[in-house]
């Protein structure tokens, strides 16, 4: 049984926080940065991967959604385990296998090979994001704990920034494989850096796992993207295979939320969103996310494509986001010290709305600037809305409970980023089908078909036909016709962050948050 004395010195340690806190937070960003970049840099290496594998725009999307919906499912499996046998034992084992799997994806020959070595990837990369968050709230003290969490959410602004710059360098001088063989290096540095400077820490009462969750979950809402991209690809919301897979994702999603109620073990623990923060900050994050990963999936093609950069141009030009994302997400909280978590995040939404708003003027001869501001004001409200969100529900939790705790919001957040792509992308696939088809009526009709599929599409088949009929004319309404379709993409986008700027306001508390009492952990 603990003494007294031995209490009193570990509630000490906890509000003194561990001696090399800084250097630790250093190596936990690190780390995060791996999995983060890894995105980050496919979204410009996109366009090179449809040319030279052949894939299809639900090829594409699934090339990102495969590693996201698995990543998802496995946050509180990895949570679970890292409150179990030890979060720096988890984070390196995770780091390790992520760079096993990368080298798969580069070497991947066909886009279903990329798909499969890309959802291995989200399941080993799931490792990486819960027990990071769990050791920086671990190892700092509640005074320092929400600048700390700051620097931890605003490096995803560094790995947005970086991402689309060392994937258009690599793309330069190498193939489209480079932009995934990177991680095994940077794997390595992390994983020696972890041994070396990171204190082990578990919980000592720690969660079951929970299998049947993980599969109904999985199962679920892989059903439901599924149909959501599908009846993009096919701009047919009627068809079987989309009705019924998006039926039987919603019926697998509700049983597994049937089940977890009643589970004495749930992988998702409905009690959090009983606390007001909680629910409101994970509905900030997912609505945030939902917009963020949509529009920069399109974003790269419109750089690309219509505008014709190059990879390396492309990405520089993705810089504005970052850039505010990384400024804006440690500042916040010295503005919600000023005027509150409630007005900061729902500020943040609001600027992340009238960023996809102001996209509505962009054209196919806009100059760049006119996007650039809309980036950065995309970048400035993600800033003002991941920090204070993040700090707001870790400060509902048990301080030995973080890992697995943080996994259930930061699902939703993977999730929210996948239903983004999926059901943003599957809007523009429809709109600019619908547009595009008109313009292919003289082509035959199975080429005609193929063309409609996307933008990439159509220039592919263009450029391989280049005695099609009216072939210039066909690439001009294809250019019109996706910047229509991101109009109409973007107005989604918008609406998702407003509804999220109204539940932050109306249920986030307006005094920054109280971190919860720390309880007793073993270190």
């Amino acid at each position: 049984m603990t003494s007294p004395q031995d209490q009193a010195a570990e509630q000490q340690a906890i509000l003194d926080g561990h001696p090399r806190r800084w250097a630790i937070l250093g190596v936990m960003v690190f780390s995060l940065l791996i999995v983060v970049l890894d995105n980050s840099v496919l979204n410009v290496a996109l366009r090179s991967i449809q040319e030279e594998l052949n894939a299809t725009q639900a090829q594409l999307e699934w090339a990102v959604n495969s590693y996201t919906l698995v990543f998802a499912g496995m946050l509180f499996t990895w949570g679970v385990l890292g409150d179990r046998y030890g979060r720096k034992l988890i984070l390196i084992i995770g780091m390790a296998c992520f760079g096993l799997s990368s080298a798969l994806c580069a070497f991947a020959s066909t886009p279903n090979q990329l798909i499969g070595y890309r959802a291995l990837m989200g399941f080993v990369g799931a490792a990486v994001l819960p027990v990071t968050l769990a050791i920086v709230t671990n190892v700092f003290p509640p005074a320092e704990r929400g600048r700390a969490i700051g620097v931890w959410a605003g490096s995803t602004g560094l790995a947005v920034a970086v991402g689309p710059i060392l994937g258009g360098v690599l793309l330069e001088h190498f193939w489209w494989g480079s932009v995934f063989l990177i991680n095994v290096p940077v794997a390595i540095v992390a994983v020696t850096s972890v041994a070396l400077l990171v204190p082990e820490s578990k919980d000592g009462s720690p969660l079951p796992i929970d299998p049947v969750g993980v599969v109904l979950s999985l199962l679920g809402i892989v059903l439901l993207v599924y149909g959501i991209i599908q009846g993009g690809n096919l701009n047919d919301w009627w068809n079987v295979e989309v009705t019924g897979s998006i039926v039987g994702g919603i019926a697998l999603l509700a049983l597994f939320a049937f089940i977890e109620r009643r589970s004495t073990h749930p992988s998702l623990d409905i009690t959090l969103f009983k606390d007001a923060r909680f629910s409101a900050s994970t509905a900030a994050i997912t609505l945030a996310f939902f917009a963020l990963f949509g529009a920069v999936f399109f974003l790269s093609f419109y750089l690309q494509y219509v505008k014709g950069y190059s990879p390396l141009q492309a990405g520089l030009r993705l810089i504005p986001t970052a850039l505010g994302l990384a400024i804006f997400a440690p500042l916040s909280e010295k503005f919600v010290k000023l005027v509150g978590i409630r007005a900061v995040v729902a500020t943040g939404l609001c600027l992340v709305s009238l960023t996809f708003l102001g996209i509505q003027f962009i054209e196919v001869g806009s100059p760049y600037w006119k996007l650039a501001i809309c980036q950065a004001m995309l970048g400035c409200g993600m800033g003002l809305t991941v920090a204070p969100s993040t700090n707001a529900f870790m400060s509902v939790l048990p301080r030995d409970k973080t890992a697995s705790g943080s996994a259930v919001t930061n699902a939703f957040r993977q999730i929210g980023g996948a239903l983004g792509v999926a059901i943003l992308g599957s809007v523009l696939a429809s709109s600019y089908r619908a547009q595009i088809t008109p313009a292919l009526s003289k082509l035959p009709k199975d080429v005609a078909n193929v063309a409609a599929e996307s933008l990439g599409s159509t220039l592919q088949i263009v450029k391989a036909n280049p005695g099609l009929p009216d072939a210039q004319a066909v690439v001009t309404a294809a250019l019109d016709a996706y910047v229509n379709a991101l109009h109409s993409a973007t107005l989604v986008a918008s609406f998702s962050a407003f509804i999220g700027a109204i539940v932050a306001f109306k249920w986030l508390p307006a005094k920054p948050p109280q971190p919860s009492e720390p309880v007793e952990s073993t270190h």
